[in-house]
């Protein structure tokens, strides 16, 4: 039994969900959304949207869940909309963005620039005496997590001193040094 698959999920004001031939459409304020779907039947009835399966089997049951997650992160996308905050720590580590290009000096001999969505809203805030924090603001929680795993990939943080980009809360595994 799918726990996730059997909530519902409220549409909440200023949203609208369609569904037509095996593609859902999600609009709202902030954008809109569609996803594809197969396995699962789907319904909006009273403000909700129901997702249900046609057997037990193993593949039904993982699109059950899967498809109704998928759903609720596009309402929730286009209602309230997504963020993801990376923190630069290491020293000389910065980053500045003119419009949708990030620009990032991480130790390397030539700045890494990048191009971002039109879709991905980018803000970098540095402040003296704190690390540099590149924040990411979308309707689309797939495509914020796939340019933040993109932008950490540059320097992921290292586990002796903690140098790289982290996202903000991220707990590291630090191990201890050489001992003398």
């Amino acid at each position: 039994m799918s726990r996730i698959g059997n909530s519902p999920i409220a549409i909440p004001e200023g949203v609208t969900v369609e569904i037509n031939d095996n593609a859902v459409t999600v609009k709202g304020k902030l954008g809109e959304l569609i996803q594809e779907y197969s396995g699962v039947s789907i319904k909006v009835e009273e403000g909700q949207v129901l997702v249900t399966r046609p057997s037990d089997s193993k593949e039904h049951k993982a699109k059950h869940g899967l498809y109704r997650s998928l759903i609720n992160n596009m309402v929730e996308g286009v209602s309230k909309g997504w963020t993801k905050e990376l923190e630069l720590v290491g020293v000389g580590y910065r980053a500045s963005n003119q419009g949708q290009k990030l620009d990032l000096a991480l130790g390397f001999s030539h700045n890494i620039v990048m191009d971002l969505a039109p879709e991905v809203k980018v803000e970098t805030t540095s402040e003296k005496g704190k690390n540099p924090i590149i924040k990411l603001t979308s309707h689309d929680k797939q495509l914020v997590g796939q340019i933040a795993a993109k932008i950490r990939s540059f320097r992921k943080p290292e586990p002796y001193k903690g140098k790289g980009i982290k996202f903000v809360g991220e707990q590291l595994r630090r191990k201890a040094g050489k001992s003398a």
